[in-house]
């Protein structure tokens, strides 16, 4: 049985429709989901909608709506993103399902019975829109009043609570966030450990009275639970938990969770203690990537700014916007994006490059040897191409490991050009007419050059590098990482009497979108 692997992403806040921030954390994911299938791991990916807390029900009160209602639209916009950017889910989990709330009562309950919860008053600072509590020093004062440090207006509130005994864990979250490879990258790690190290961990309100939108308090009447206690139970519920057999146990605790700088401290601090408390291991890695600007300016709903991230995919096509954003920015760090870099970008690499590559090598075949494959013996100049895709598809393979993606493809693009530059310096061209058999070995070279360089950036470029894979007669089943430098394979085609018909280009230029070119 292959290794599992198990990641997952933030749940998303559905109080509006989903924005591009939404829609590159899901696209990373999921390209990090097919890489570890390539490479043999049997893989979960879960992601979904955290539907409850304060903030939902004031939003679907000012739309004038029932609140259920509310979050089922906002919510099937998300599932339609992901379904439409190729988001290759496990699980699509909503925590307003039955099975999420009995998930959230089941650890309610163990922390109860952990003797880390008791019932308290809370006064102080509290962001509605990040679900947040906030202490009276993290505060800065701004336009109408107190802003958190993510520059949200906070309220001061007062209620009966429920506190979880935050305090008694600092020394483990200490521990925890002090190994190497726990949170990612060093940066957030840093963040973490310094707010840990340097404050006072007070204990957390963990139950809310002013609203009931939530998931009630198990035998606490008025009492629902902090939005967060409930959201982050998702990753649990998504394999199958409070069930603690089959799933759960073969993929609990995860390999990765993939979310936004915003919301380290959520998953780094919170949630690894209610797991602690609860009697089960923490995850075994978090990464916090960073945010998308447009044009260089935060995207924000006030400034009218905000991108939707299906409108680019139906522009420019859904696996242009994939490439675009993982190699257009450093994982990890903030990027900025536009339509005209999209553009250039695109048509630079993919189109102009590989591409026109894979078109031209693909169309000599046909014409020149009616799309007939043999084998070949392979000269140095071949040899030496070989050896170059194969090292620009091995660094890619790492980088998709490392969740450096920008560098991965750009050892890729290496990889590319080189190919092109083989294809200029040996002239097929001329020598079908000096040379046919050298010119039959530069051919059947660059095709296995393309096939691997395809399977080497499928999980970005999904139904592109399929298209192709298509039309060169590679088996759905033999598209792997296993499969790559491994020539066997173009032996078995020519066994098999495939013959290349006229082949399409995958990678269509894009037009300049007017306000850019303007």
């Amino acid at each position: 049985m292959p290794d599992p692997y198990y990641l997952t992403t933030a749940i998303s806040y559905p109080n509006g429709r989903p924005h591009i921030g939404h829609a590159y954390e899901a696209i990373a994911a999921d390209v990090i989901a097919r890489a570890k299938k390539a490479q043999g791991y049997d893989v979960r990916l879960v992601t979904g909608t955290d539907e409850h807390g304060l903030k939902m029900a004031r939003t679907a009160r000012d739309a004038g709506m029932d609140t259920l209602d509310f979050a089922s639209e906002m919510s099937g916009y998300f599932r339609q993103m992901c379904d439409a950017l190729h988001i290759d889910y496990t699980a699509f989990r909503r925590t307003t399902e039955p099975q999420h709330h009995s998930a959230s009562e089941t650890i309610w309950r163990a922390m109860e019975a952990a003797g880390d919860l008791y019932l308290d008053r809370y006064e102080g600072w509290y962001s509605p829109r990040d679900e947040a509590f906030y202490d009276e020093s993290e505060l800065t004062e701004g336009e109408g009043g107190k802003i958190s440090p993510q520059g949200t207006p906070v309220e001061w509130t007062v209620e009966e609570s429920w506190f979880f005994r935050l305090s008694k864990y600092r020394d483990y979250l200490i521990e925890l966030n002090s190994k190497p490879g726990f949170l990612e990258p060093e940066s957030r790690r840093n963040e973490v450990l310094a707010f840990l190290k340097n404050n006072d961990l007070r204990d957390l309100s963990v139950s809310r009275t002013s609203f009931d939108w939530g998931v009630p308090v198990p035998g606490s009447d008025g009492h629902v639970m902090y939005v967060w206690v409930d959201a982050l139970t998702t990753y649990l519920t998504g394999i199958g938990f409070p069930d603690r057999e089959g799933e759960f146990n073969r993929f609990w605790p995860a390999d990765l969770h993939l979310i936004g700088k915003d919301i380290v401290r959520f998953h780094a601090v919170y949630w690894p203690a209610f797991l602690k408390s609860a009697g089960l291991p923490p995850p075994k890695a978090i990464f916090g990537h960073g945010f998308l600007l447009h044009r260089g300016e935060k995207m924000s709903k006030s400034t009218g700014n905000v991108v939707d991230p299906l409108e680019l995919a139906e522009r420019f096509g859904v696996d242009q916007l994939r490439y675009f954003l993982l190699a257009e920015v450093p994982f990890g760090k903030d990027g900025s994006f536009s339509a005209d870099a999209i553009v250039t970008r695109c048509n630079a690499e993919l189109a102009n490059s590989f591409g026109n590559l894979a078109q031209r090598s693909l169309s000599m075949i046909f014409k020149n040897l009616g799309g007939e494959l043999n084998n070949f013996d392979a000269g140095s100049d071949d040899a030496a191409l070989l050896d170059a895709v194969g090292k620009g598809v091995r660094e890619l393979v790492s980088g998709y490991d490392a969740l450096d993606f920008s560098t991965g493809i750009e050892a890729w693009m290496r990889a590319v050009f080189a190919c092109n530059a083989y294809v200029d310096e040996q002239a097929p061209w001329t020598l079908r007419k000096t040379d046919p058999d050298r010119m039959r070995v530069v051919l059947f070279t660059l095709f296995v050059a393309v096939r691997d360089l395809a399977i080497a950036i499928r999980p970005v470029v999904p139904t592109s590098a399929d298209k192709l894979l298509d039309q060169m007669g590679i088996a759905p089943e033999a598209r792997d990482f296993a499969a790559l430098g491994n020539a066997d394979w173009y032996n078995a085609l020519v066994a098999s009497g495939f013959t290349l018909s006229q082949p399409v280009g995958v990678f269509p230029r894009l037009e300049m979108p007017v306000e850019a070119s303007a």
